[in-house]
C-alpha cells in the first residue's frame, strides 16, 4: 500500500474532500466499529480542529503534509483537557494538564486526533484484555485477540478507522498487535522520541513509536515525532530520512542478513510460523542475500530478564497513584489502610501482580541476587546485539511465538503470555529499532538492525514489499 497520507493529503489540497467531511467519516465509523477500540472519541475537539483546516484551504492557503490527517493515540499518551485513563479504573477521570511532546509535535504540524485508543492497563499485557473497557477485537477475526498492549492503536490503523495511531512499546506493544493485525509498526531506537507524556511502565525501556499502513508512512511519521527534548534526558537530536535511501529498487547482494538459530528451532514457536519463517531464509538465500546464522546468549532467559527489570521499574513508577496525588481514592480508617484499598480496588490483577513481582526482587535480600544479576545480564546482552550487528546488516525474527489466541484464552494463563514476548523483549532491551512488516509471517516479521539505523531497516523493509508482490 502506498503513503495514505500523501493520498489524503492530496485530496485535501485539491478540494476533493473537506476536512470537516473527513474527519465525521472517520468519527463515525469509530461511534459504528465491533471491534472495541475507542476509550474516548474526540467528536467535538476533532471537529473544530477540522474546521480550521477547511478554512484555511478554502482561504487559498497551502496546507501542510499532516495537515487534516486524522490519528489515533494509545490512552497512556497525554492530550492536554481530555481523559488519559490508561485503561484503568484508578484513572478513569483523570485529565491530562498538558500533551505529550510527541502530541504536541503532531497537533503543531495540524493532524487531527479523533480518539484515545483502547490498550491494556498501564501496558501491562499482550493481547488487549487487561483494560476496564472490555477487550479489543482483532481487526481480521472477531474471535481473535487484537494483541497488546496497544493493540485498539493496531486495530484502527488496520481497518482504516484512524490514517495512523502513536502506541508505546516497551517490551513488544507495537510490534505484536502490528503483527496481529497485519499493519506496520515501528519501535524507534530508544531516546530517538520523547517519552515526555507518557505513563511510565518501565522507563528504561519505554519507547513511542508510529503504526501505519505503508512504510512511507512510518518514515513520515518518525521525521516529525523524533528529536531531542528537554523534558527527556535521554532524547538526542534526529535527522531527516530521505525517501530515495530506500525506495529505489535494491540489491539483494547489498543486504546482509542474520537471523537466531535458537528462535526459529525453539519448541515454542507455532510450526505454521517456523515454517513460514524458514520458507522466508531459502527465498532470501535464492533471491542472492547473504544469510548468517547466529546465537544469541541463552533465549530461554530473555523472558526473565525483562520481566524482573520491567516490573521493578512498573513498582517504582505506578507508587505514585496512591489516591492522594493521583488517581482515585478509596477511604478507609488511616492512610495506611486508605492506601492498600485504593491500590487494592483500582488496579487490575495484572497490574497488581507486576507491582508484587517488582517489589519482590526489589526487596532486601532479593536485589542483588535477581535484580542486580538481571542488569549485568542485560549488558550482556546488549554487547551479543552489538556484536553481531558488525557483522550483519539487518536481524530477521519472527514477531511473536503463537497465533493470535481466542478471545478469553490468555486470561488464566499469565506465564503463556510472558513466553509469547520471547521475541521481542530482546531488541527492546538492548534499545535497538525494529519494525513490524506484515509481510510473509501470519503474525508478522520484525526487521532489526543497529542503533539509529531506521533508514536501513526502511530500505530493507522496501526490499521485502518488492520480493512478495
Amino acid at each position: 500500500m502506498e503513503s495514505e497520507i500523501k493520498r489524503i493529503h492530496n485530496l485535501l489540497s485539491s478540494g476533493e474532500i473537506s476536512c470537516k467531511d473527513l474527519i465525521g467519516e472517520k468519527l463515525l465509523l469509530l461511534e459504528r466499529n465491533e471491534y472495541n477500540t475507542a476509550n474516548l472519541i474526540l467528536k467535538e475537539y476533532a471537529t473544530q480542529l477540522a474546521e480550521k483546516v477547511d478554512k484555511r484551504i478554502q482561504a487559498g492557503k497551502k496546507i501542510g503534509l499532516l495537515e487534516g490527517i486524522p490519528f489515533g493515540i494509545k490512552d497512556v499518551i497525554l492530550l492536554k483537557g481530555h481523559k488519559a485513563t490508561a485503561s484503568s479504573d484508578m484513572l478513569k477521570e483523570y485529565i491530562a494538564p498538558y500533551s505529550a511532546t510527541v502530541v504536541q509535535k503532531l497537533l503543531d504540524v495540524g493532524a487531527i486526533p479523533i480518539v484515545k485508543e483502547n490498550c491494556d492497563s498501564f501496558g501491562h499485557g499482550s493481547t488487549n484484555e487487561n483494560t476496564i473497557f472490555g477487550s479489543v477485537k482483532n481487526a481480521l477475526d472477531l474471535r481473535k485477540v487484537a494483541g497488546g498492549s496497544s493493540g485498539g492503536s493496531a486495530v484502527n490503523v488496520a481497518k482504516g478507522i484512524t490514517v495512523f495511531s502513536i502506541g508505546g512499546d516497551t517490551g513488544g506493544s507495537i510490534r505484536q498487535p502490528s503483527g496481529y493485525n497485519k499493519v506496520y509498526g515501528l519501535k524507534p531506537t530508544y531516546g530517538k522520541v520523547s517519552r515526555y507524556g507518557m505513563m511510565a511502565y518501565a522507563s528504561s525501556l519505554d519507547t513511542i513509536g508510529p503504526i501505519a499502513n505503508s512504510i512511507e508512512d512510518i518514515r513520515i511519521l518518525l521525521d516529525i515525532i523524533s528529536g531531542e527534548d528537554i523534558h527527556d534526558m535521554n532524547t538526542y537530536a534526529g535527522t531527516v530520512l530521505p525517501k530515495k535511501k530506500f525506495e529505489s529498487e535494491s540489491d539483494p547482494k547489498n543486504f546482509t542478513v542474520g537471523y537466531y538459530v535458537d528462535f526459529v528451532k525453539s519448541n515454542f514457536l507455532h510450526p505454521k510460523l517456523k515454517t513460514e519463517f524458514n520458507d522466508l531464509i531459502e527465498k532470501l538465500k535464492f533471491e542472492g542475500v547473504e544469510i548468517v546464522e547466529l546465537n544469541l546468549l541463552n533465549t530461554d532467559l530473555l523472558v526473565s530478564i525483562y520481566y524482573v527489570l520491567a516490573m521493578a521499574e512498573t513498582a517504582s513508577n505506578l507508587a505514585r497513584l496512591d489516591g492522594i496525588n493521583y488517581g482515585k481514592r478509596s477511604d478507609s480508617r488511616n492512610l495506611k489502610e486508605s492506601y492498600s484499598e485504593t491500590r487494592s480496588e483500582n488496579l487490575s490483577e495484572e497490574t497488581k501482580r507486576r507491582i508484587i513481582g517488582g517489589n519482590q526482587v526489589l526487596s532486601h535480600g532479593h536485589s542483588e541476587d535477581i535484580y542486580i544479576k538481571a542488569i549485568h545480564l542485560r549488558n550482556n546482552l546488549k554487547k551479543a546485539f552489538f556484536n553481531d550487528l558488525q557483522t550483519v546488516d539487518i536481524i530477521l525474527s519472527p514477531v511473536s511465538t503463537v497465533l493470535p489466541p481466542n478471545i478469553g484464552e490468555s486470561l488464566h494463563d499469565p506465564y503463556a503470555m510472558y513466553l509469547s514476548d520471547i521475541y521481542t523483549v530482546g531488541f527492546s532491551l538492548s534499545e535497538l529499532p525494529v519494525l513490524n512488516v506484515p509481510l510473509f509471517l501470519e503474525t508478522g516479521l520484525q526487521i532489526a538492525s543497529n542503533k539509529n539505523q531506521e533508514a536501513m531497516i526502511f530500505k530493507f523493509a522496501n526490499y521485502l514489499k518488492q520480493i512478495s508482490l
